[in-house]
């Protein structure tokens, strides 16, 4: 598929030399994104008969941070018990009213598995309270919430917490499989002669550490090679990375000077201060951002760690109801949680291009249009990600070639998306990036006077997901 890429946007059509011109837009979008807000519509409601309304009635994350900072003493359970209980703290609700917890995590701390139960439990909900932990890549927390959906749905709850969790400043790292296997023949060795026997067959290549790596089991390659690989085929050149990039942090301060990012809650850590923001915001410039050197081709890549989403630290937490109950408890939800789809494509080729294929399925499901859309919250893993998903959107041949479409999906105009920075400055754990982004586009829709968002991302393994939101009535 590369290959065909590579030759069919080198002669881009028309349609698709629109979107390259996107990194002319990008910066310039900045200064107008706040001031054309989306208006308030009379647009359908898209509840269904007989079909249970599931509404988002809070949610928060502790701080994002950047791995090897301030949380590098903690355990992913910490960072979910501090989400749960800064959700429990902004809502009050009873914590005997919580029926389920699911979370999603990526990367598992050994002795905490099921970090959902041992989050819960630290969180001092009921030992009686199910607790289960999801994983899906960098969809795992989109999991735990469309579990949520399909337990109140299904008449099985009323209230649920879903969640995420990500710990990338200690990782489990192995030893070797022949040490692994001597040590547990040691465990059962019965005599010291058998036990010297096994030491005696330890050899120095047995201390080698086996560590985790962002790479795809199927074809060994890093997610940063495979969006090298994606821009390459795209034609996405460096300069629009950079430039999308800086946009993300230039929104991303933006939004937090002015107070926007609600769902940030203070983290005290123990030993150490408060935490109250995210660290990882670090507006530049192109001239800047130009002087680093590819991260993973080199020396002729376009990834570098400036437009690619940093290893971080971090949790989120939302609460989900029926409406029924919602209302009945005297909450204001925030957002109705609506039609939802996954995806799934070629790992090698087609790895980050989820958002494309879960956009018009997610729009065909609900009934809409992409003008239908006033939010877009799209996770940003690379630059490049984002920016090939824009052209292959765009692009009739990919739709016609690779998504049997007869014509192509169509691009979401950049004043609408992402305009509270995104994971490329915000960060990215992986296992909590999912619930950010629907509570941001949530936040996003009630503050624009908007009703539908569509969330997309795209996951390891050449997955993907979207989900439509609808803003609660607001009067």
């Amino acid at each position: 598929m590369a290959s065909m890429l590579v030759h069919a946007f080198r002669n881009v059509p028309t349609s698709v030399s629109r979107a390259a011109k996107l990194s002319t837009r990008l910066l310039s979008s900045v200064s107008h994104t706040h001031s054309q807000a989306a208006q308030a519509t009379s647009k359908k409601t898209l509840a269904k008969p007989g079909l249970r309304n599931v509404v988002l009635v809070e949610g928060v994350r502790v701080p994002f941070l950047m791995s090897g900072t301030t949380y590098a003493d903690l355990m992913p359970h910490d960072l979910a018990r501090a989400a749960l209980q800064g959700l429990l703290t902004r809502t009050n609700v009873p914590k005997a009213d919580v029926e389920y917890i699911v979370f999603g995590t990526v990367i598992q701390e050994v002795k905490t598995s099921n970090v959902a139960r041992e989050a819960s439990l630290g969180a001092g909900f009921s030992d009686k309270t199910p607790s289960h932990t999801v994983t899906m890549a960098c969809i795992s927390s989109n999991q735990a919430m469309t579990t949520a959906v399909g337990l109140i749905a299904s008449g099985q709850c009323e209230t649920v917490i879903a969640g995420g969790v990500e710990f990338m400043s200690d990782v489990p790292i192995r030893h070797s499989r022949k040490m692994r296997k001597t040590l547990l023949s040691l465990n059962r060795a019965k005599t010291i002669g058998q036990t010297l026997s096994l030491l005696g067959k330890i050899r120095p290549d047995y201390f080698a550490p086996e560590l985790p790596a962002v790479a795809e089991f199927s074809t060994s390659e890093s997610m940063g090679h495979s969006a090298d690989r994606l821009a390459a085929a795209f034609g996405v050149s460096r300069a629009e990375q950079d430039e999308f990039a800086l946009r993300s942090h230039a929104l991303a301060k933006k939004a937090e000077t002015e107070k926007l990012l609600k769902d940030v809650i203070p983290f005290k850590v123990p030993g150490r201060h408060t935490v109250t923001k995210d660290n990882g915001i670090r507006p530049s410039s192109v001239e800047q951002l130009a002087k680093l050197k590819p991260a993973f081709i080199k020396p002729h890549g376009t990834i570098t760690a400036a437009n690619a989403s940093f290893l971080t630290d971090g949790a989120s937490a939302v609460l989900i109801m029926s409406e029924d109950k919602a209302l009945a408890m005297g909450y204001k939800p925030l957002a109705y949680l609506r039609d939802f789809v996954y995806v799934s494509q070629d790992p090698k080729d087609q790895l980050l291009l989820g958002p494309t294929y879960a956009t018009p399925k997610v729009l065909e499901k609900a009934g809409l249009a992409l003008e239908d859309i006033d939010v877009f919250e799209f996770h940003e893993a690379f630059a490049a990600q984002i920016l090939s998903n824009m052209k292959a959107m765009d692009s009739d041949w990919f739709a016609k070639t690779y998504m049997g479409r007869t014509s192509r999906v169509g691009v979401p105009k950049m004043e609408k998306f992402n305009c509270w920075g995104g994971s490329l400055s915000l960060g990215h754990p992986f296992g909590a990036t999912g619930c950010r982004l629907v509570t941001t586009a949530a936040h996003r829709l009630i503050k624009g006077g908007g009703q539908y968002a569509l969330v997309a991302a795209c996951a390891a393994g050449g997955q993907g997901h979207g989900m439509v939101v609808e803003t609660y009535p607001q009067k």
